[in-house]
């Protein structure tokens, strides 16, 4: 077995990775396989990228969000789109980690370019089943998936989406 390694080297080639790509980010894995019991995975995110609100609907469903560079947001939402807790986090002040219950609907937005967070959760990952994406939020390639981005960026709790779509 061999230690690894992550340098800061590492985490802006990540960084620079992510801003050359369409979605805006890009993950470093520390688990080797996706059926890891522990998912352990660096997220460079930029500003503008889209991550669709959703949750994790097993029971062991739970993340632990550490700020590592930059600042994100984490939203939390009740089940028609109402944002019902709102965290900003930076390595630099305030809140540095945020640990999301299982079955919460919540979503993550970059606030400064070079922004990455830490990521724990239990695994195996399987794609099918990770994610359960909320109906009132667009998917990533529908145009108001912008508008809500924005949103997203200065939304306060008690504050419901722009163009909510159905109730979930």
């Amino acid at each position: 077995m061999q230690s690894r390694v992550i340098t800061h080297q590492d985490l802006q080639e990540v960084c620079e990775a992510a801003q050359n790509l369409p979605r805006l980010r890009k993950n470093l894995n520390v688990h080797t396989t996706l059926d890891a019991n522990v998912q352990r995975l660096f997220n460079a995110m930029e500003p503008g990228t889209y991550i669709r609100p959703h949750r994790h609907a097993r029971s062991n469903g739970w993340e632990l969000m550490l700020a590592v560079r930059g600042r994100f947001a984490i939203l939390l939402f009740d089940g028609r789109g109402k944002v019902i807790e709102r965290f900003e986090l930076s390595p630099a002040s305030g809140t540095v980690a945020v640990e999301i219950p299982a079955q919460a609907w919540h979503t993550v937005v970059s606030l400064e370019p070079g922004t990455v967070m830490f990521e724990i959760k239990e695994g195996p990952y399987t794609p099918v089943e990770d994610k359960d994406f909320a109906v009132w939020a667009p998917e990533e390639a529908e145009a108001t998936a912008k508008s809500f981005n924005a949103w997203f960026a200065d939304a306060q709790p008690g504050e419901l989406p722009p163009e909510s779509g159905p109730l979930a």
